[in-house]
């Protein structure tokens, strides 16, 4: 186990050396995330394990955040907390990838190391939904808020309209006063 969480790491070497890294990683590091989100305080909570299976590096990760984003029912701010697990083989072919077992996704390889922030960014940007919204709550809110509003208008409108600007105002008069 290490200290301190790398910038970079050699997932084959990680995986031969059976190493696992807890710690964080601070949001406002992950530039990607942190231009969709409304707060890029906080930080991400790692749990990463390498190991092998066969003769294929794994990399079996658990990630924890909280991440404030914009509710796209009543454009205020939703917080979602991700708990994310996921495991990685890393390959260097198509047909090593074809080969993995059906709980393992394939990351292909192209140099020795790569980027940390990068991978748990990538795995944090597929956690997150399409459309971020609050629970229905927010939407029977809105809806029970445009009701009330629809409901004012129709009222005002009736008062705006009067007598004089209903064609069949004179009836209604005549109808009334028998003349």
């Amino acid at each position: 186990m290490l200290d301190r969480i790398p910038l970079h790491i050699d997932p084959v070497n990680f995986a031969d050396k059976g190493k696992t890294l807890l710690g964080a990683i601070k949001i406002n590091e992950l530039t990607r995330l942190s231009e969709i989100l409304l707060d890029n305080s906080g930080e991400i909570e790692l749990d990463l394990s390498f190991d092998r299976e066969g003769r294929v590096p794994v990399l079996e990760g658990k990630i924890k955040a909280n991440l404030a984003l914009v509710c796209q029912s009543c454009l205020e701010q939703v917080v979602l907390s991700i708990d994310k697990h996921f495991k990685l083989g890393f390959v260097l072919s198509i047909e090593q990838a074809d080969r993995l077992p059906s709980d393992c996704e394939p990351m292909m390889l192209h140099g020795g190391k790569i980027s940390l922030n990068e991978l748990v960014e990538d795995e944090l940007l597929l956690a997150l939904p399409d459309f971020p919204r609050h629970s229905t709550a927010c939407i029977e809110q809105e809806y029970v808020n445009d009701e009330e509003v629809l409901e004012e208008e129709n009222v005002a409108d009736e008062h705006q309209a009067g007598d004089s600007n209903n064609p069949f105002s004179v009836l209604a008069k005549l109808k009334n006063t028998g003349d």
